[in-house]
């Protein structure tokens, strides 16, 4: 009976050793950064306007569509122009920055690529990730550029606000967007953003407990908690308000930086949409919620909302 025993332990522990590791999601890098790098200092010297249309000519190849003024609603091409412009005169003072977040942009992301796929075993496919010189658009997130969904992380935005030892619940974030693509489409209301904006502010925290406003991006460009903390009713009303518009603006003023809602911070979505997930969750899984789909999600969206604040009747149609 003994030597069963031993003989058992011992198959059961070969059997342990050998097991296959659950295989990791999948992806290719590419870094342009050394590219802008590189076209900074073989150009300067040249006049401003020639030096940005030399900029358009030369990246557009390296990442179709990515530099295109177009692919951006609202943004015109010489406030584009002037955007490239800009960052050309802001690099010296961050390129030593945005350099040091390039050289350790792998490094972070693969121990959350473990950890993300260890809470998401389902999550097999990432594709192609770029890295880039944003011109002051994005840390990370994913864009749709001539038909195809791209996976794109920004290294001059991650340099200005992801300084942390630890920014491992930022690629929560991001690696959320692409795994909830799987269950959840895109779409034009405002209500669908929020919920995938609020999903993934929620999965930063539950898989880093104990994250703070700043790692989960909550502090961009202003703390938000502070100002929807104070009167959550009337955030959540005037951002319920909006659920069903596809409206450029509106959308603008409840996720974008640079806009927002009266009285209110800018990027409010971000946190109302944590906070309504956060009420959801009290009756499903985190697993339940990120395998919703559209007719599945909008009305416990709605619940949730109308669980957080009793808003005018009007709100949400």
């Amino acid at each position: 009976m003994h030597r069963f025993l031993i003989v058992l332990i011992c198959a059961l522990a070969a059997a342990c050793q050998t097991a296959p590791r659950p295989r990791l999601p999948d992806y290719q890098l590419t870094d342009l950064t050394g590219a802008y790098a590189a076209f900074f200092d073989r150009t300067q010297g040249m006049a401003p306007d020639a030096r940005v249309a030399a900029f358009r000519a030369e990246m557009e190849p390296l990442f179709p569509g990515f530099y295109d003024a177009a692919r951006m609603e609202g943004r015109t091409q010489a406030r584009y122009d002037a955007a490239i412009a800009r960052s050309f005169e802001q690099f010296p003072e961050r390129r030593a920055a945005i350099l040091h977040s390039a050289a350790q942009f792998q490094s972070m992301l693969q121990p959350a690529i473990s950890s993300f796929a260890e809470a998401f075993p389902d999550f097999h496919h990432i594709g192609r990730i770029y890295l880039v010189h944003s011109i002051g658009e994005m840390d990370g997130g994913t864009r749709d550029i001539n038909g195809k969904s791209y996976f794109i992380f920004g290294a001059d935005v991650i340099a200005l606000y992801h300084t942390s030892d630890n920014e491992r619940p930022f690629f929560h974030h991001e690696l959320f967007h692409v795994y909830h693509a799987q269950f959840f489409t895109d779409c034009d209301p405002l209500w669908c953003s929020l919920w995938q904006e609020g999903l993934a502010v929620y999965v930063s925290e539950q898989l880093n407990p104990g994250a703070t406003d700043a790692q989960m991006s909550l502090t961009i460009p202003q703390p938000i908690r502070p100002a929807v903390d104070a009167d959550p009713a009337r955030a959540t009303c005037a951002v319920s308000a909006l659920l069903l518009s596809a409206n450029h603006d509106d959308y603008s003023r409840v996720f974008f930086g640079d806009a927002h809602l009266d009285g209110l911070p800018a990027r409010v979505g971000y946190y109302v949409g944590y906070l309504a997930v956060k009420e959801a969750a009290r009756t499903h899984s985190l697993r339940e919620l990120a395998h919703m789909n559209h007719e599945q999600a909008l009305p416990v969206l709605q619940a949730a909302l109308a669980s957080l604040a009793t808003c005018p009747a009007a709100a949400g149609h």
